[in-house]
């Protein structure tokens, strides 16, 4: 008998908008690379406070500071975040986001390092985090349906037993949670190549699908204009090369599994954009690793299924990343990083259906506490998306 997901239900923390977090973290965000080590000295003068140092927001300007500003936003703003307190070279930028986050309702705090120095930002900051630590631990849990859980998925390290059994093992998970009215995201621009039109054709409206194709053309124009005839040692990797992958038109048709076979594309965002109602978006983003799932986080998703077949170690500060693989050379020699073991499939020892229920059994153990690998292990990657050069 499977999951009946209308009849689930998840203990998480009812944030101040209304959105289920499963995590109930105090995060000390730098705005800037130059405020990293004040971060770091507030987290660890303040146990339960978490730094997510990060390596840019100088110089930054145009669409390129825009999306700088919405990522780091959407991080503090992310219901996974029980309070922020923001540090910054200078008070203008750390304003600007401070009164960003604050919008979410949530407590958040921001400190400026110029004309103040390390040593009083850092003593006042850990004063903050201290009040927000303590506030957090006085949360109570609270039940939610399955319906208000935010999935976003995406694959790293595919081979061949990508497409043949993780990645459709999400698809089969999505679709389940899309048709309980569940909000989802997938993404990866570049390695939708070569099948880019069947995510096309699976989206809900012609209007949609017009602003898929224009995100997906206007990668095609910075590959034209840079004048770069192929991806050779970046899609596929070398890695994916290893695994049995030789092109990138293969690789794009095990990505596209995971949306499953049901699920409509139902909206499109840019990079860090917050969905705006429930069903299955496309967000434009980059294929690596970390931006993906730092993105995805941003835009305010709470758990994050990360298909692998050569074997990823990802994870994040804030979002909890499962990570599930069909490659049994792989759960052998890597088995302290997967969540769900889905290598039964290739050897005909579970159905489809079977390995979808595994998979939608930990994402509720993880919405209701349970730790994933990457988080004890202490995987909190963080990587920021750049567009162009600083001025």
């Amino acid at each position: 008998m499977g999951i009946n997901l209308k009849n689930a239900a998840f203990e998480g923390w009812r944030r101040e908008n209304g959105r289920m977090g499963v995590r109930n973290h105090v995060i000390i965000l730098p705005v800037d690379d130059l405020s990293n080590a004040a971060c770091e000295a507030v987290a660890n003068n303040i146990k339960g406070a978490l730094a997510i140092p990060h390596a840019y927001g100088r110089l930054q300007f145009g669409a390129d500071l825009d999306l700088h500003f919405r990522t780091l936003i959407g991080t503090g703003s992310n219901p996974n975040v029980a309070g922020v307190v923001v540090i910054g070279i200078e008070p203008g930028w750390t304003g600007r986001i401070v009164e960003g986050i604050a919008k979410s309702g949530k407590p958040v705090e921001g400190f400026a390092i110029e004309q103040n120095g390390d040593i009083n930002t850092i003593a006042n900051a850990s004063r903050a985090a201290y009040r927000m630590v303590k506030h957090a631990s006085r949360l109570k849990k609270t039940r939610a349906s399955m319906q208000e859980l935010w999935v976003s998925t995406k694959c790293g390290e595919s081979d061949t037993t990508s497409g043949l059994a993780s990645c459709p093992t999400v698809g089969d998970s999505f679709d389940k949670l899309w048709a309980n009215g569940n909000t989802l995201v997938f993404g990866e621009t570049t390695e939708l190549t070569g099948g880019e039109h069947l995510v096309a054709e699976r989206c809900r409206t012609p209007e949609i699908r017009a602003q898929f194709q224009a995100m997906f053309d206007r990668y095609q124009r910075v590959v034209e204009t840079n004048k770069t005839n192929d991806l050779s040692e970046s899609q596929p990797t070398k890695g994916n090369i290893e695994g049995g992958l030789t092109t990138i038109e293969e690789k794009a048709l095990g990505n596209i599994q995971k949306i499953g076979k049901k699920c409509l594309v139902d909206g499109v965002l840019d990079k860090a954009e917050a969905p705006t109602h429930s069903g299955l978006w496309f967000m434009d983003s980059s294929s690596a690793a970390a931006e993906m799932v730092t993105l995805c986080a941003a835009s305010g998703f709470a758990v994050h299924t990360f298909p692998t077949g050569q074997g990823n170690v990802i994870g994040n500060p804030i979002l909890p990343v499962i990570k599930l693989t069909a490659n049994p050379r792989t759960q052998r020699t890597m088995s302290e990083h997967i969540d769900v073991d889905v290598t039964g499939l290739l050897q005909r020892q579970m159905n489809m259906d079977e390995a979808g229920e595994a998979l939608l059994d930990c994402i509720i153990r993880t919405a209701d506490g349970e730790l994933t690998a990457a988080e004890l292990l202490g995987h909190r990657e963080f990587s920021l998306t750049r567009l162009y050069e600083s001025a």
